[in-house]
């Protein structure tokens, strides 16, 4: 498995100096990955339109191309199905983003979890679990979810 994870960064996420990406980085953009691929299972129903989401986001985020954000999120989804919490994709996350970012990272969530179209009680209590972790404010949580709520 982190043979997989090492080849799938040393063949896509090169700095610009030629050397591979810190770790930190690669790591940072895999936990992220697998926060918003975990919640598209949160309902028990992964729909389309949230993997969609997932997509998009992830691709726009990170700057990567199809084949890259394809890979990422197959890496990603290995990972969230072989967690056992949240904490080893959390702890990675933050002490590594400014609080604005994490802010932004609950967003997504949010956005996650409305895409289709309905907020199930177990979405709500991931990216309240998340944002806890996170030590993202009350005031911030809530600014992020207005900010994705559909018509918000």
């Amino acid at each position: 498995m982190v043979e997989t994870i090492r080849a799938f960064f040393d063949k896509y996420i090169k700095s610009d100096g030629g050397g591979a990406a810190p770790d930190d980085g690669k790591s940072l953009r895999l936990a992220t990955a697998a926060l918003l691929i975990e919640m598209t299972r949160m309902d028990g129903n992964i729909t389309s339109a949230e993997s969609d989401r997932v997509l998009r986001l992830v691709q726009t985020k990170f700057g990567l191309r199809p084949e890259e954000t394809a890979e990422l999120l197959r890496l990603a989804q290995q990972q969230a199905q072989q967690a056992t919490d949240y904490f080893q994709f959390t702890s990675l996350i933050k002490d590594r983003l400014t609080p604005e970012e994490k802010e932004r990272l609950i967003e997504q969530l949010w956005e996650v979890a409305y895409a289709d179209g309905e907020l199930h009680p177990y979405e709500e209590h991931l990216v309240r679990k998340i944002a806890d972790l996170l030590y993202v404010s009350h005031k911030s949580f809530i600014a992020a979810k207005l900010r994705a709520r559909p018509g918000g």
